[in-house]
């Protein structure tokens, strides 16, 4: 019988929520399928179902249970941008292949829900869209060109002024914006435990607790190995992220080294009452605005707003964060009054910058070739949820001989980050030249 022991979840309240996951075998022993995947995060298990869907032959493995890093535990907002390149920056980079991406990226939401519903995922999913109010007067010019660009390429956008983003967040305290309607949030452990279920329903393997040591390249087969069992295949998928290397540093180190794991701290509120919540974000869309230091917000099923923060020195547990968390709620949101939260956790965000004497300028996400019939990616700087369903799709039309040419791919080749120990260390100090850049008005 499968089993599920031992791996120890975030104090989330995702995990506190979430249906139970399925129960899985480690890899023991040596297999072979058509296609391997490591990583059951959001890019994995997509990256399963649509093999699958295809009648591909697929094994995944997973150095703990599906959902168990950054696609269990980040805020569950559905975002369909980067988080700060416009499509303009993207064909500058890529030519025609960064306008592929951006049709898969503006199109990723609506995938994301529609998956949900084709294959009715439990995952508390409310396409409600998604709001990026402005914090300044000056950078309402920001919202017009984000409008403008993604108008330019068919995404549903709408610019916001002041009254009607009041309106629209239940607050005073943004200066307009724009919106996508086609955004929303779900609860992602769920969401990660659901799709996991879907891709065993159509015939994948899923194995769990089973770290990769290696994975290489033998003949004209891939070989991935772990402590008790390795798997050969013609292609494979690497789908680990921000966490690539962190169970087993030889893992693929030329990618590992080139993303910057950098914590970020998720908060649940206690539970609003209905007649204060229905006065904060009244439509129920996500949230998250034009703070470098990152101002963001959604609700739960369960009546509690979902926010987060950061800290050079967040304290045990991010114990530090409560109370300017707390009083930041209370000054977007007055009407809350105290603020108490129940849950405090947190979890990678795979970083790239390309200059690392900038950080405040986000990176952009990596996609490689890593070999004949060898895929993968790292860089979701905070915006995955969306675009690693629809990456996991071109992932698996890439494993199956699709041309590239058709793809929405942005091929690189991996490049390290400079001292990438040292940064991952000192990344939290960056946050007070985030908050100066965002006190000055643009």
């Amino acid at each position: 019988m499968p089993t599920s022991a031992s791996v120890t979840w975030p104090p989330s309240l995702w995990a506190a929520t979430a249906p139970a996951g399925p129960a899985l075998n480690p890899l023991e022993g040596d297999i072979q399928a058509d296609v391997v995947v490591i990583g059951a995060g959001f890019t994995g298990l997509s990256t399963a179902i649509h093999l699958r869907e295809s009648g591909v032959e697929v094994v995944v493995v997973e150095a703990a249970e599906p959902g168990w890093g950054a696609s269990g535990r980040n805020n569950g907002q559905v975002i369909p941008t980067l988080a700060g390149h416009d499509p303009s920056a993207m064909v500058a980079r890529h030519g025609e292949a960064g306008e592929r991406f951006n049709a898969v990226l503006r199109d990723s939401a609506q995938y994301l829900f529609d998956l949900v519903r084709k294959y009715d995922v439990p995952a508390e999913a409310e396409q409600a869209g998604w709001i990026q109010p402005v914090h300044s007067p000056g950078r309402f010019k920001l919202a017009e060109k984000r409008v403008r660009e993604w108008s330019a390429i068919g995404a549903p956008v709408e610019l916001l002024d002041r009254a009607a983003a009041a309106e629209m967040l239940g607050s005073q305290a943004w200066f307009g914006g724009f919106w996508n309607r086609t955004g929303g949030h779900i609860n992602p452990l769920a969401l990660a435990r659901g799709l996991a279920e879907v891709a065993l329903k159509l015939g994948a393997t899923i194995h769990a607790r089973s770290p990769v040591g290696s994975m290489a390249r033998e003949g004209d087969r891939w070989v991935v190995r772990t402590a008790k069992g390795s798997v050969m295949a013609r292609a494979l998928v690497l789908a680990t992220n921000a966490y690539t290397g962190e169970f087993e540093r030889g893992l693929a180190p030329e990618v590992a080294e080139e993303v910057i794991p950098v914590l970020s701290w998720q908060m649940a509120t206690k539970p609003i009452s209905d007649n204060i919540a229905k006065t904060i974000i009244p439509g129920r869309q996500a949230m998250s605005d034009t703070h470098r230091e990152l101002y963001f917000a959604r609700w739960d099923a369960r009546n509690r707003l979902v926010t987060g923060g950061a800290a050079v020195f967040p304290g045990a547990g991010g114990n530090n964060l409560r109370g300017p968390v707390g009083e930041r709620l209370k000054r977007l949101w007055p009407q809350l009054g105290e603020v108490s939260f129940d849950y405090v956790w947190s979890g990678y965000v795979g970083m790239t910058p390309d200059d690392v004497l900038k950080p405040q300028v986000p990176g952009y996400p990596r996609i490689h070739q890593l070999g004949p019939n060898g895929f993968g990616w790292v860089g979701c700087n905070g915006r995955a949820v969306a675009l690693s369903i629809s990456l996991g799709r071109e992932l698996a039309h890439a494993t199956q001989g699709a041309s590239l040419s058709t793809l929405g791919l942005p091929l690189s080749e991996p490049r390290a980050q400079p001292v990438q120990g040292l940064l991952r260390r000192i990344a939290p100090f960056a946050l007070p030249l985030y908050r100066a850049l965002d006190a000055k008005e643009i």
